[in-house]
């Protein structure tokens, strides 16, 4: 009897203090922690609403809040880039903010993507980027908060693009 309690006493303080069952227990056990090298997005808690002073009356008024939809946040860059078509180029030169559905290394395959893209109702133009891409873009803004919207709404509409982003000038 007293042989068979040393043995378990002898297993369990080899199980607890051995790395190799440790290992095998961190394996089973969830991950708490992940460690990755992208960056990290932090956000700001939206207030309920906020109370301004209305320039026209002595009043208060309650100002409704502005969100914008529980999605993944919005990636954006900024780089130089060109237009493909000259016509493209006279019809979104003011522009500042493009919404990107595409990025591809070939033009031969941005084209191919663009050609797919009309009869889904997109009029996608094709940017050749400072770094040798060659993006395709579905709209373009002068304002970021209209082009947000229209990111919001193309992956509300189409789930296949939820990985639409935001190009801004440089």
């Amino acid at each position: 009897m007293k042989k068979l309690f040393v043995a378990i006493i002898a297993l369990s303080l080899l199980s607890t203090g051995c790395k190799v069952f440790q290992k095998m227990k961190k394996k089973d056990e969830p991950a708490t922690t992940q460690n990755t090298s992208e960056g990290k997005v932090f956000s700001v808690p939206a207030t309920q609403s906020q109370v301004r002073e209305n320039p026209t009356s002595d009043k208060m008024y309650e100002e409704p809040e502005k969100t914008e939809p529980a999605e993944k946040p919005v990636r954006t860059q900024s780089e130089n880039f060109t237009f493909s078509a000259k016509a493209d180029q006279d019809k979104n030169q003011k522009n500042s903010y493009f919404v990107i559905i595409g990025s591809f290394s070939s033009n031969e395959n941005a084209n191919r993507y663009k050609q797919e893209l009309i009869p889904q109702g997109f009029s996608p133009i094709i940017l050749h980027s400072e770094t040798g891409y060659y993006r395709v873009c579905v709209n373009s803004f002068t304002d970021e908060n209209e082009a947000r919207q229209r990111i919001y709404q193309i992956r509300h509409n189409f789930p296949q693009y939820a990985d639409t982003w935001l190009l801004i000038k440089k």
